[in-house]
């Protein structure tokens, strides 16, 4: 069974869309999503710097640009058993699973973007990582100084969102064992903070009629397979400001029985959570089109008779 997973933002960096332009599905379709995002995404992942691309209202169309470009060089019209993205990285997820077209997919992502930059532009909001530490310390902590549980990647490995000035007191006084690591982001991601962004995107979705996903996805909020296209983008209005938990997500796909794993680009914070969740599984992230080749040999694998 082969899982296809789409990463969120913070793996992007300078120059990294550059090897997924050169095919003629590139060229062909970068300009209409450049047009439809409102930005010179070819410029954005070829020569921009490092804080240009970290703007919430550029890493997200870009980031889900590149792994349209990879997924679609990958399968080549074929779909995979499963597929889950992180965060935004759900909106390309869906277009592979049949549920929105990939124009829609950058158009919600550029949205998205936006309305999320502007969120987090209304007050002073950030994130931090929580690494190691007593369970119990950490929950009253992130009680006690008012903030929100962001992101759950693996156990141990939380981030948490909220006031800075909340965050900067857990810096300075972590839980028991734990170590902070205050995260260079633009504001509180998947928390309250996020709520002005409802309306704009509410509104975005309510303009698309998807299908039914062609494979199974599995959804960030809980580890749910979804089967309904309506009830997928639902999730994704909800997911604003609710956890990312990548955690239960991977146990999904272990239940359902994940026997190969590519990452789309640009791929390797997914990949090395996969490998750390399902071990012994087969993984392949796609950096650049030369893994590609390794990454078909993993779907060729599953065609071989055991």
């Amino acid at each position: 069974m082969l899982a296809v997973l789409s990463p969120g933002q913070g793996s992007q960096s300078p120059g990294f869309l550059a090897p997924w332009l050169d095919s003629s599905h590139a060229k062909a379709r970068m300009p209409g999503w450049s047009e439809t995002a409102r930005l010179d995404l070819v410029a954005a992942g070829t020569s921009w710097s490092s804080a240009q691309i970290r703007d919430t209202a550029v890493a997200q169309p870009l980031l889900t640009v590149a792994a349209l470009l990879s997924g679609r060089a990958l399968l080549k019209g074929s779909t995979p058993d499963v597929v889950c993205g992180h965060s935004v990285g759900e909106l390309p997820a869906l277009a592979l699973a049949g549920v929105i077209t990939d124009d829609e997919a950058v158009a919600l992502a550029a949205l998205r973007g936006r309305t999320m930059a502007a969120a987090a532009g209304r007050a002073a909001t950030g994130m931090a990582a929580v690494l190691g530490g007593d369970p119990e310390a950490v929950t009253a902590a992130t009680a006690t100084l008012g903030l929100e549980l962001a992101t759950v990647n693996v156990a141990g490995q939380v981030v948490l969102g909220g006031p800075v000035v909340a965050l900067r007191a857990l810096a300075a006084s972590p839980p028991v064992g734990a170590r902070i690591r205050l995260l260079d982001v633009a504001g509180a991601f998947h928390t309250q903070a996020m709520t002005p962004a409802i309306p704009a995107f509410a509104e975005g979705l309510g303009a698309l009629t998807p299908t039914d996903p062609r494979v199974r996805i599995v959804a960030n909020a809980d580890g749910v397979v979804v089967g309904s296209g309506r009830q997928a983008l639902h999730r994704l209005l909800v997911q604003l400001t609710s956890p990312v938990r990548f955690d239960l997500c991977l146990a999904a796909l272990t239940r359902l029985g994940t026997t190969r794993v590519v990452e789309l680009a640009p791929g390797g914070t997914l990949a090395a959570l996969a490998k750390r969740a399902l071990a012994g599984t087969p993984v392949v992230a796609l950096k650049t089109p030369d893994d590609l080749p390794a990454a078909r040999a993993l779907i060729a694998e599953l065609a071989v008779p055991a």
